[in-house]
């Protein structure tokens, strides 16, 4: 396979592309460093079958010369992740998720790139009237600036689909943890208890049910469904664990790794901020179907990403640049 990943140097990216190289394929890696993190990359920067370009996807010409019709596979998983803060930045998810993915796109149909894939999210279910949520299920009002404009990628993916032959597959994530995490409540509460471990604050109640996912099974879940084709346009499949936990029983594990005893504090009811969904448990059947299942569970996950971080002190310790 001839893969091109965009976000090569976020939390996913680099994972997926570190299981690419190790299957054998060939690799172009695309990145600006807004989010993402260059030494993420080093261990494969010389790498026979890796490439990697510094582009900025908002610019409609970035991928001339880079995408053509050899891609079989193109990973668009460049996107601003920072679903609490959407409402403090409101042009940030309309330009980094949805006018970039219509950047991509186009560049894909241009160069005749037949394999799309997209990192969706759960969010586009907002407050789901239906748990477990299916594929299927219908849309509610939308909670999140990011899951809007995620949804608005996933309409304009489907046309593309249609209208130009595009085979896509669009994966609704819920949140993913695991080795080159930089985002997220784990980096959060751990950054607080290094701070003072004698006290950690939490928004919301700490009664919100959440589904995470480890990143090798995110991975493994992704080529899985590459790997065994529908001929359909477009597949839409979520991707999550079979269980959730409260965000106190997350946070349970987290200062169980770091050997603490700390007072919590809470704030904001059952919703620690706009945009955050009490209770995200995606249905995993469809995706299951084809024989994949999820490996670790999220008490694993998270203590596993609490040792990451314990390794790597730059996430959590702030100042540090995407380069």
């Amino acid at each position: 396979m001839k893969a091109l990943v965009t976000g090569a140097a976020g939390f996913i990216g680099s994972n997926l592309i570190e299981r690419l190289l190790k299957e054998g394929h060939s690799v172009i890696g695309v990145d600006n460093f807004s989010t993402g993190h260059a030494k993420f990359l080093e261990k494969f920067r010389k790498h026979p079958q890796f490439s990697f370009f510094e582009k900025n996807l908002l610019n409609p010409q970035s991928l001339e010369g880079l995408v053509s019709d050899k891609i079989d596979w193109l990973f668009h998983l460049a996107a601003n992740a920072d679903v609490k803060d959407g409402l403090r930045y409101p042009e940030r998810d309309l330009q980094q998720n949805t006018l970039v993915t219509w950047n991509v796109l186009e560049a894909s149909r241009k160069a005749g790139v037949r394999g799309f894939v997209f990192s969706s999210t759960g969010s586009v279910y907002g407050a789901a009237p239906v748990i477990p949520t299916p594929e299927d299920c219908p849309f509610p009002i939308q909670t999140s600036l990011y899951g809007a404009s995620k949804l608005a990628c996933e309409g304009l993916i489907a046309a593309y689909a249609e209208g130009y032959g595009i085979q896509a597959k669009i994966f609704r994530f819920v949140s993913i943890l695991g080795q080159n995490y930089t985002h997220g409540h784990v980096v959060d509460f751990v950054r607080q208890l290094k701070s003072d471990p004698t006290k950690i604050h939490v928004l919301g109640n700490g009664q919100q049910k959440k589904s995470y996912l480890y990143v090798e099974d995110c991975v493994d879940a992704l080529l899985w469904a590459l790997n065994r084709q529908s001929g359909q346009k477009i597949e839409i499949f979520n991707l999550g664990t079979e269980e959730y936990v409260t965000v106190d029983q997350s946070l349970d594990v987290i200062v169980d790794e770091l050997k603490v005893h700390p007072r919590r504090t809470y704030e904001g009811g059952d919703q620690g901020w706009v945009g955050d969904n009490p209770f995200i448990f995606l249905d995993t059947t469809k995706i299951r179907s084809l024989g994949w299942k999820s490996k670790i569970t999220i008490r694993e996950g998270v203590r596993r990403t609490v040792q990451f971080l314990l390794n790597n002190p730059w996430v959590y310790e702030g100042g540090h640049k995407g380069r």
